[in-house]
């Protein structure tokens, strides 16, 4: 199941997948969507398996490594065929997912691009446990939407990562992993950073 957001006859579709915890109708996924597709982007978001099954389940299994999930991303590309021009990333976990079977299907020109908001460099608290190494070599083109103090990659600790020259990054700053700033410190809203990410991502669509 998707759900659709911004104009059916859109050139471009951006397909989003959750992040590890929340679901594809989490209150970040949904400000993230809403401000993508009011730019006239289209928007599909998907569940991955586990996710959906606490929905009839009381059941809390953690999510499986990311590796494992790359098969049911490739199914959602597949079952969407989405025409014209498609992105594929969605928020933290789902970009990563969507990040290491980029290539294939980008040399398979069946995606034009990768989007991903808020990208796990690495756990929170072991930055030396990097996530990155796919991302050197990266042939797709990126943008890559990240809070300056996200707990999962900084802007001091990722301007030291090797990345392909591929891969775009917006800064927001004083954001979070949900790329919330907090108002006081940054004089930015929510609705600020949320617009400053759709109109980078629209842009930079729009050169693919």
């Amino acid at each position: 199941m998707f759900l659709f957001e911004g104009p059916e006859d859109a050139d471009i579709t951006v397909l989003l997948a959750h992040g590890a915890g929340a679901p594809m109708d989490s209150a970040a996924m949904t400000a993230m969507s809403a401000a993508l597709s009011g730019t006239g982007l289209r928007i599909a978001r998907f569940e991955f398996g586990y996710m959906a099954a606490r929905r009839t389940s009381e059941s809390r299994k953690p999510p499986p490594k990311a590796e494992l999930l790359m098969g049911e991303y490739r199914a959602a590309v597949e079952k969407l065929g989405a025409e014209g021009r498609l992105v594929i990333g969605g928020k933290s976990m789902g970009g990563r997912v969507a990040s290491m079977i980029a290539d294939e299907l980008h040399a398979a020109k069946k995606v034009a691009g990768l989007l991903c908001l808020g990208y796990p460099f690495h756990p929170p608290g072991k930055p030396e446990s990097l996530r990155t190494k796919h991302l050197e070599v990266l042939a797709t083109p990126a943008l890559i939407c990240q809070g300056t103090r996200d707990i999962f990659g900084s802007r001091e600790e990722v301007s030291g990562y090797t990345l392909s020259r591929k891969i775009e990054i917006l800064w927001l700053e004083d954001g979070d992993h949900d790329l919330k700033p907090r108002k006081a410190i940054s004089g930015f809203s929510v609705a600020d950073h949320m617009k400053s990410m759709a109109n980078a991502a629209k842009d930079w669509a729009g050169r693919l």
